[in-house]
């Protein structure tokens, strides 16, 4: 039991210093790991703004990476607006068909129609560029950069569609 608490003592203060309720949020908003934002937040100094844009940077650095990884695999998915008079449809793609029925993988599939059913973006760089409608504070392409670093496979929006009448 002794020697426990004595190697106790050589766990890098990273994991120490970091304010468990701040990793939790940042975790929720992010989907990082628990070392990733730990890093993040020492780097930052324990800002958080500055920590978001760090592994924000970190999530497009990995998916640069990944980006020229073929993709065979995907989704197709929708949203229609309550009043059945605008619609979207987009095909989302991923390397495996084990990462196309993740969840988060999903569920990135449909927030981008729904995003698309709302702003109606006219290119697929324009809706890159945009807010995501959710969360104001990350950009679409953020976001799929999250996703991304969070499944550890190339994600790419192959197709949108928006419908009105």
């Amino acid at each position: 039991m002794v020697q426990w608490a004595q190697n106790v003592s050589t766990v890098p203060s990273i994991f120490m210093a970091v304010d468990i309720a701040t990793v939790k949020e940042l975790r929720d908003k992010t989907g990082f790991s628990f070392a990733e934002i730990s890093k993040a937040l020492e780097e930052s100094g324990g800002n958080r703004e500055k920590a978001i844009d760090i592994l924000k940077s970190k999530g497009a650095h990995v998916a640069e990476k990944k980006a020229s990884r073929s993709t065979g695999e995907g989704v197709v998915d929708s949203y229609i607006h309550a009043t059945h008079k605008i619609g979207a449809l987009v095909a989302l793609k991923c390397e495996t068909d084990f990462v196309a029925r993740n969840p988060q993988f999903t569920e990135l599939a449909h927030n981008l129609a729904l995003h698309i059913a709302a702003t109606n973006p006219s290119s697929q760089d324009e809706l890159m560029a945009q807010e995501f409608i959710k969360d104001p504070s990350i950009t679409i392409a953020d976001l799929m950069h999250g996703v991304v670093a969070k499944l550890g496979e190339n994600i790419k929006l192959e197709h949108f569609t928006r419908f009105e009448i």
